[in-house]
């Protein structure tokens, strides 16, 4: 199994739909930013570059909402989406190859294929309500040939982020142990309000859960607003000797009804927190939706 040590501080990357907007890829569609993989590769390519150089060590895969039955509903083949998820984990490793040959750094640099939940590839904001139920092995069916082509690709683990459905990341960890002994993950949750996964399970219930899961090597939450992370440390903190992971949004909030943002003018800086996120134990620290390159230069310059 790959052992990858995240005893000390790493930064993770930032959003990879903002930045693929930014250089005018279209990701309002069921597809989100795995549209770039069809249209315009050479841009994750450039986004994953530009999060590097920003002092990221891992890339997350344009993999989130790239799955067969989502590429299929899009009118592609089984082969094609294929081609494309195995795609997202040869884009990251170019640009960590061509990062490493500009720059000549010496840290250590991970490829994470992004698993994202079933919730995603509904399209209807069900990653942040969790409000779906499917057996244990639909659940696994579902994840099974995206995570067979992540590992085939050369994924260095598994990123199983924004899960808002207990039974489900259940299922994909089961999943993780009996069929990739070889790779680990990292877990990370969706959560309310009220600081609970997203269908209703006590934060704690659900990290204690995997506290004995020796392949779940990281655990903790993301897409969710900066000014909640300490506290869901803290939180996270009492349920696991696991390294805990966080990746908030900006700052901004978003209506997934109307699939829009609302910008927070004044939003907190990852300068002023990412350093009391570290104090209170976070050892995995990056961005999620609306950040930037320059906001994960603010976490790499404080973790640093």
């Amino acid at each position: 199994m790959s052992r990858i040590n995240f005893d000390q501080p790493m930064v993770v990357d930032g959003a990879m739909a903002t930045e693929l907007e930014k250089r005018g890829v279209e990701t309002d569609n069921a597809l989100w930013s795995a549209m770039a993989l069809i249209h315009d590769p050479d841009a994750v390519v450039a986004v994953h570059k530009s999060y590097f150089e920003a002092g990221a060590s891992i890339a997350i895969t344009d993999s989130y909402q790239a799955n067969l039955p989502a590429f299929e509903a899009a009118g592609l083949t089984v082969t094609e989406g294929s081609r494309l998820i195995s795609e997202s984990v040869k884009l990251a490793q170019q640009a960590r190859d061509e990062y490493l040959k500009k720059s000549q750094s010496q840290r250590p640099l991970y490829v994470a294929g992004s698993v994202g939940p079933y919730g995603a590839y509904l399209a209807d904001g069900s990653e942040y309500t969790g409000n779906y139920h499917l057996t244990e092995k639909q659940y696994q069916d579902f994840h099974r040939e995206r995570m067979q082509l992540l590992a085939t690709a050369g994924v260095d683990l598994f990123a199983f982020e924004t899960q808002p459905n207990f039974e489900e990341t259940k299922a994909l960890v089961a999943l993780l142990e009996n069929e990739f002994p070889e790779l680990s993950a990292w877990v990370s949750f969706s959560v309310n309000q009220h600081g609970e996964l997203c269908d209703g399970t006590p934060l704690t219930e659900a990290v204690a859960y995997f506290e004995n899961h020796s392949q779940v090597i990281a655990i903790g939450v993301n897409c969710t607003a900066m000014t909640n992370i300490e506290g869901l440390v803290e939180t996270v903190a009492e349920a696991t000797t696991k390294p805990i992971i966080v990746y908030p949004n900006n700052g901004d909030t978003y209506d997934p009804v109307t699939k829009t943002w609302q910008t927070v003018p004044d939003a907190p800086a990852f300068s002023d927190l990412a350093p009391k996120w570290l104090a209170a134990g976070a050892r995995l620290i990056g961005g999620c939706c609306r950040t930037t390159p320059a906001d994960i230069r603010e976490i790499a310059t404080a973790l640093n």
